[in-house]
């Protein structure tokens, strides 16, 4: 049997997609990439906001119309947006064969067999195998909880993904020691809040704990921290951070908004001038540390000087990153009873305002780092007359712009170099200074050398 996975969503719905992957690759089926050539298509979606799922739905028709005379005969869609909107979906997407949500996800492969796609086969693997799914195997995402126990008035994920459930210290370090034999050098940790790692299972064990198992029992020189909330940077993680090179000194902490009184009807845990004192001490304690936030424009209520006082805001602290979002409600959340009072006009004005603020205040703390040397990851080679893309401590992988250096080193490879000039705001030129920690052609193949699988359980990864 051929398969395709297509992916929606965020970095989390990554790491399924490859868990989903790996369990059928293990049952005899064959991955393609091509949707024309899969017999089974499953989509893995996202249920976040509006546009996420509208996305979602729209794959899954995609997928669905190539039941017409194409290869494909089964359609299964799976993942957030499924456990969400389940019954809805079943009446009104009859063209597809399969509706799993995300806990529903060791069904997948037992429905593949009922159905005759696969043989009744044992199920060989260890939960933390999981197969590539992307173009630039060096850079893995590693969830590390699932779930979500904060309260935001917004936020359907603790209805998608249930309550925050931290996956066992051991299992967490073994799939980072199997990421690693797949060639991984950066590895960016996922969760709802990072922060929340081991508090459920009260053993005494944090996340400072995890990180230094890490880098104790695997030898990737990037880890990154992805949403973490400032509430839980503690001393211990702050020192951490800005002792330890392999920890990047980046950090992607979810405020939302500055304004008090749109932060309390959000249910926020904090307000502007604690986020502010925690962005001072963030900076004081790990100097050049890259900041990235999300915020949400036109929540229920958020009047003009209430967006203004956002906008100030982010003039003040000038943030490296900010990404942004209109406010849609979703069913079930504490703000779908709210009136959505912002007309999406101004919903959308107020998007562009913040977005293109940020675009300046980026493109401003960017050419104060011209002439500075910096670390960087090198991402792909040089082709079609462009240079190597590459990027910095600072660039999250995808959603932070890159740097484009003149360099022979292999994907993987890190590199100094020196800073030259900004291109379209978010982008570097630089030029290469010295070989770091260089890729060598060993660590490549390895790095396509396909993993046996292992027997065990799915412990406690939640599935």
């Amino acid at each position: 049997m051929k398969f395709a996975v297509m992916t929606l969503g965020c970095d989390k719905n990554t790491v399924d997609s490859e868990r989903y992957i790996a369990e059928l690759v293990a049952h005899g089926a064959e991955r393609t990439v091509s949707l024309d050539e899969a017999e089974v298509i499953v989509v893995n979606t996202c249920g976040f906001i509006d546009a996420a799922k509208t996305e979602s739905v729209e794959a899954i028709i995609d997928a669905a119309r190539r039941k017409e005379g194409g290869a494909c005969r089964m359609v299964a869609a799976v993942g957030c947006m499924i456990e969400r909107h389940k019954s809805e979906l079943v009446g009104a997407l009859p063209e597809v064969d399969l509706f799993l949500g995300t806990t529903e996800a060791d069904r997948l492969v037992p429905e593949l067999e009922a159905r005759g796609f696969l043989d009744d086969a044992p199920l060989l693997k260890h939960p933390g195998v999981r197969v590539y799914a992307g173009d630039h195997p060096h850079v893995r995402y590693l969830k590390i909880s699932e779930g979500c126990d904060h309260g935001c008035a917004f936020c359907a994920i603790p209805l998608m993904r249930g309550r925050h459930r931290s996956f066992a210290l051991g299992d967490v370090v073994r799939e980072a020691q199997l990421l690693e034999a797949q060639g991984a050098r950066e590895i960016n940790l996922v969760a709802q809040d990072l922060a929340h790692w081991g508090r459920d299972a009260r053993n005494g064990h944090t996340l400072p704990d995890l990180l230094e198992a890490l880098l104790r029992e695997t030898s990737v020189p990037w880890y990154r921290l992805l949403y973490i909330y400032s509430a839980g940077l503690s001393p211990r993680m702050l020192d951490l951070i800005a002792r330890e090179p392999r920890i990047v000194r980046y950090l992607d902490i979810p405020m939302q908004h500055a304004s008090d009184g749109v932060l309390a009807r959000m249910r926020r845990p904090e307000r502007k001038a604690r986020q502010r004192e925690r962005l001072r001490q963030l900076r004081a304690t790990i100097p050049g540390v890259a900041i990235r936030t999300t915020v949400i424009v036109g929540f229920p209520g958020e009047t003009e000087d209430e967006f203004q006082e956002l906008l100030d805001f982010l003039e003040e602290v000038q943030l490296e990153r900010v990404g942004a979002f209109t406010y849609s409600p979703q069913q079930g959340t504490r703000a779908y009873d709210m009136a959505d009072d912002v007309p999406e006009q101004v919903k959308r004005e107020r998007l562009e305002r913040v977005e293109e603020l940020q675009r300046l205040i980026t493109a401003d703390r960017y050419e104060t780092w011209l002439g500075s040397t910096a670390r960087a990851m090198v991402d792909r080679p040089a082709a079609d007359g462009r240079p190597a893309q590459a990027r910095l401590d600072a660039q999250g992988d995808d959603i932070d712009g890159v740097t484009w250096v003149e360099t022979d080193e292999a994907p993987g490879t890190l590199i100094e170099l020196r800073l030259d000039e900004v291109v379209d705001d978010y982008d570097f030129r630089a030029t290469a200074l010295r070989t770091l920690d260089r890729v060598t052609p060993k660590d490549a193949r390895r790095g396509r050398r396909p993993l046996p699988m292992v027997a065990g359980s799915v412990g406690s990864f939640g599935r």
